[in-house]
Formats: C-alpha cells, structure tokens, sequence
C-alpha cells in the first residue's frame, strides 16, 4: 500500500475528503518525523513507537575494491510495532 492508498482509506473509514485525510495524514507524518528527529519517542498505543538510535561506528568494505574503511557512529529512526500491531500480524 502506497501514501496515495492510505489517504483512500482513511477518506472512507473517516468519512472525510481525500483532500482533508491528505492533510491530515501528511501533518500526522511530518510531525513524527519532526519530533523523532529532536530526538523525542513518540508512542502510538497499540501501533507503536518512534525514536531515535545511536548506531556505533564499525569498520566496513568497500564493495569494489574490498580495501577496509571505517563508517561513521550516527543516528538513525527506529519502528517497535506494539503488541496489538504484533498480535494482528501474527494471531497466536
């Protein structure tokens, strides 16, 4: 399912325009995105959560050439699903 198809479903199942459930999609996403990357957590019960991760800096190969090269600590966003998402994916 694509952006385009979510904003289709939402529209129906909150009986909306697409155009509304388009901004409200839209301003839901950007404003995860605008938090996880001051470094906030954000919690949606039962769907999940959002935060930010240290990832260490390690040693790698360059594909090509295979010589060693060192790849920089940094910071990236990370997904836990929730145990209604977990339970809904996979039925016990």
């Amino acid at each position: 399912m694509n952006k385009g198809e979510l904003v289709d479903k939402v529209a129906e199942k909150a009986n909306v325009t697409k155009k509304q459930a388009d901004a409200v999609l839209t301003a839901a996403i950007d404003s995860i995105m605008e938090a996880v990357s001051q470094g906030d957590k954000v919690t949606l019960v039962g769907f999940g959560s959002f935060e930010p991760r240290e990832r260490k800096a390690r040693e790698g190969r360059n594909p090509k050439t295979g010589e060693a090269m060192e790849i920089p600590a940094t910071k990236v966003p990370a997904f836990s699903a929730g145990k209604l998402f977990k339970e809904m994916v996979a039925p016990k």
